[in-house]
């Protein structure tokens, strides 16, 4: 029998050691900070973009070679056949009675979705979208640098193209997670194609649709986030997180090439009608359509944004007297 202690001497027992948490188990940033922060980067966005191309030299020199005198008023549209079909489609599109009944369509299906108050939210979005693009125009100042095919006459953003993005994102905060994927494509494919427009029919400069596009995307952001912030639903994702990017960039690539397709048979004429410019213009737009449409739809993709459901009352599992 030993009577000296079995433990190391000077030494400390070490205890037991708490588990590391697994990489997809971290606490992650919050969804409705994430969607904060995108909306500060597309203001932030709109802002250089608004700085560079209105008020620099080079961006009015850019938004002049890409598009001569792509301003509001007769004798500004591109040369073209495609200018008659281009006005026809921003007038259809213009309409009181098909916006009005656009924004209908999203109370509906949110009604019908259990999402009448993202509903609610969508249709605020986008009349807050387009009195936001309204102010922009009327109070940002263009300088005259001197810059042939340049005028004063301010532009910046693209209300049309404004309202075309915040309309298609109005519906996606209404729709559930697998019919937002579906509608990215032809969605973003729409508000190309009103850009397009607002660029042929001489509306509106490159600059303008790419920032009517930005504003919408940022205004979006900012209601998601105050939905999910309402919800209390932070965006918890049981997903893998490896592969969730790269499948998401393999079906953005894919839509772009749906994207270019669409157009294709949409306006067959399209590149043999306008100038490189234009065309150069056109295709960037959709291009970032695409892409900002499909990163914030991949970005709110695991949440719900149907209303909650109460909590139902549990039946009560109490022992009964007996008198």
């Amino acid at each position: 029998m030993s009577i000296g202690s079995s433990y190391p001497v000077g030494r400390s027992t070490p205890g037991p050691q708490p588990a590391r948490p697994l990489p997809h188990a971290r606490a992650a940033v919050p969804l409705g900070l994430r969607l904060l922060a995108a909306s500060l980067c597309g203001l932030l966005a709109l802002a250089l973009t608004a700085a560079v191309f209105v008020r620099t030299y080079p961006g009015q020199w850019w938004d002049g070679a890409l598009l001569p005198r792509a301003e509001r008023g007769g004798g500004y549209e591109q040369q073209t056949v495609l200018v008659g079909p281009a006005k026809t489609v921003l007038a259809a599109f213009g309409s009181p009675t098909l916006l009005a009944a656009l924004l209908g369509a999203v109370l509906v299906v949110g009604a019908l979705r259990r999402r009448l108050a993202a509903g609610v939210v969508g249709v605020g979005m986008v009349l807050c979208a387009v009195v936001v693009a309204g102010a922009v125009k009327s109070a940002l100042p263009r300088p005259d640098l001197q810059i042939e095919s340049s005028t004063t006459h301010n532009s910046f953003p693209s209300g049309h193209v404004t309202a075309a993005t915040a309309l298609l994102l109005a519906f996606m905060l209404v729709l559930p997670g697998w019919a937002r994927r579906w509608l990215v494509v032809p969605g973003a494919a729409g508000v190309a194609l009103i850009a397009a427009a607002t660029m042929i029919a001489g509306w509106h400069r490159f600059s303008d649709a790419l920032g009517g596009v930005l504003l919408g995307v940022a205004v979006f952001c900012l209601a998601a986030a105050a939905l999910v912030v309402w919800r209390g639903d932070q965006g918890a994702d049981d997903r893998p997180v490896g592969g969730s990017p790269w499948r998401g960039l393999t079906e953005g690539a894919a839509g772009l090439v749906v994207l270019v397709g669409a157009l294709a048979v949409v306006v067959p004429d399209l590149a043999t009608s306008v100038r490189r410019g234009a065309l150069v213009a056109i295709v960037v737009v959709g291009a970032v359509t695409m892409v900002l449409v499909g990163s914030v739809v991949f970005l709110v993709r695991a949440t719900d944004l149907a209303c909650p459901r109460p909590p139902r009352p549990r039946p009560s599992t109490g022992s009964q007297k007996i008198s």
